[in-house]
């Protein structure tokens, strides 16, 4: 097998996806993995959350199954409503920790789970099968991370093994420099309003360029966390000098370095200069329908949201409060602050960014999902808008069913927290 893994590794013909699927396949060892090829591969890390567990606990039970697989190699996470608002989730969560304890699973409570996996497992070259859509983010360390239900989740548990079929792959190539005011969030916008937001079902997209290997790993993991919205089954960023000293810092080791061929097909390359780029924001009710800054500013927001798996990270909080430090958060708007991670946040406290937040009019919450999902901590009302930096904007995300949600870079949340009204942050950066 190792002689295959080395003939793969080198195959100028296959993408990304091809290469580490050909050499984590079990059901056909020894032959390539091609597009559009169903497979059977074995998987390095699952996990699931509190929203996708319990069914998945359900249906690990139903199937008779003694014991899971790896018991090292899943994660549950209590995120989307951490701690418990009600009687019924409290008992969600109960469920989730028996089982853990049954079967002897590591399970986090208190940090966002893609956010917690980043920190503490991701490695290059991992194939990840996570019970959340959003497990696309872990692709920008080097991995191929897909999304998978509640009860593929339970089966992966039983057996470490996953069938699917091998994507196709759209290659994004980014080229220019990144303008003042304009993030990655930005960048992921213009990509879902280019794909569409189906555009990218069940492919594979590799960003590559030489912009991306100046962004940082946390830019990364936006852009890759927000091609699910384009309905990516994975999204890759090849491993680079950065993500090895990332790697180093958080003391991992790579499992695999793949890098795409030189000669790989695409079903399409999108080249983007983003020397031009201006801010973007989503407007309701679709991620897709993204605009400019121009065409959306000014209009008036109750709440605005800074957090969530795509931007609730240290760099979101530092250029947040960038922005507000020494002004005050616009009277009747509520700016709901939410870190990541527990990382996160202590890193954020002891370097005085939530105190500069919080002197602004800031409300700080602990590292949950429950503002991003509409379950507790930032819950819309009646007619209410929100300017949010998290990934979704669907009818009632955010909870009533006539408030709105404009998807945002945290500068552009921040900056329309002052104001009160969707506001462009290029005037105070």
């Amino acid at each position: 097998m190792d002689q295959f893994k080395d003939e793969v590794s080198k195959d100028e013909s296959l993408t990304f996806s091809e290469k580490i699927l050909s050499i984590k396949r079990v059901d056909q060892p020894g032959k390539k993995a091609l597009a559009g090829d169903i497979i059977v591969a074995s998987v390095d890390l699952s996990m699931a959350t509190d929203g996708t567990g319990p069914l998945a606990i359900k249906v690990f039970n139903e199937m008779n199954a003694e014991k899971v697989w790896k018991p090292e190699k899943i994660i549950l996470n209590i995120d989307h409503t951490f701690p418990s608002s009600s009687e019924q989730i409290a008992n969600l969560h109960k469920l989730m920790r028996e089982f853990s304890i049954k079967h002897k699973i590591p399970l986090q409570e208190g940090s966002i789970c893609h956010q917690y996996l980043l920190e503490k497992y991701v490695a290059p070259g991992m194939l990840i099968a996570g019970a959340d859509s959003h497990t696309t983010t872990h692709g920008a360390l080097g991995a191929f991370a897909i999304g998978i239900g509640s009860s593929e989740a339970a089966a992966v548990w039983a057996s470490g093994e996953i069938w699917l079929k091998v994507p196709k792959t759209i290659k994004i190539v980014f080229e220019g420099n990144l303008p003042k005011g304009v993030f990655a969030k930005d960048l992921a916008l213009e990509v879902v309003k280019m794909l569409g937001s189906s555009g990218a079902n069940y492919k594979a997209i590799e960003y590559s360029g030489s912009l991306i290997h100046e962004l940082s790993i946390s830019s990364r993991a936006t852009l890759t966390n927000m091609a699910a919205e384009a309905g990516a089954k994975a999204a890759i960023i090849e491993a680079d000098k950065k993500t090895l000293a990332y790697l180093k810092s958080t003391e991992r080791k790579a499992m695999l370095l793949i890098n795409s061929g030189k000669e790989a097909e695409y079903e399409k390359i999108l080249n983007i200069n983003v020397n031009n780029l201006t801010p973007r924001v989503a407007a309701p009710y679709k991620v897709d329908n993204v605009k400019s800054i121009e065409e959306v500013e000014g209009i008036p927001i109750n709440q605005a949201f800074l957090g969530s798996c795509t931007n609730g990270r240290l760099e979101d909080l530092e250029v947040a409060a960038e922005i507000v430090k020494g002004k005050k958060v616009k009277e009747g708007v509520r700016f709901i602050v939410t870190p990541a991670s527990k990382t996160v946040f202590n890193e954020a406290l002891k370097n005085g960014i939530l105190e500069v937040l919080m002197e602004a009019g800031a409300i700080i919450t602990n590292p949950t999902c429950g503002a991003c999902v509409g379950t507790h901590l930032g819950v819309l009302g009646d007619e209410e808008v929100c300017i949010s930096s998290s990934n979704r904007n669907f009818i009632g995300r955010m909870g009533s069913k006539t408030s709105k949600v404009y998807l945002a870079s945290p500068a552009t949340v921040a900056a329309s927290a002052i104001e009160g009204a969707i506001t462009d942050p290029r005037r105070f950066l």
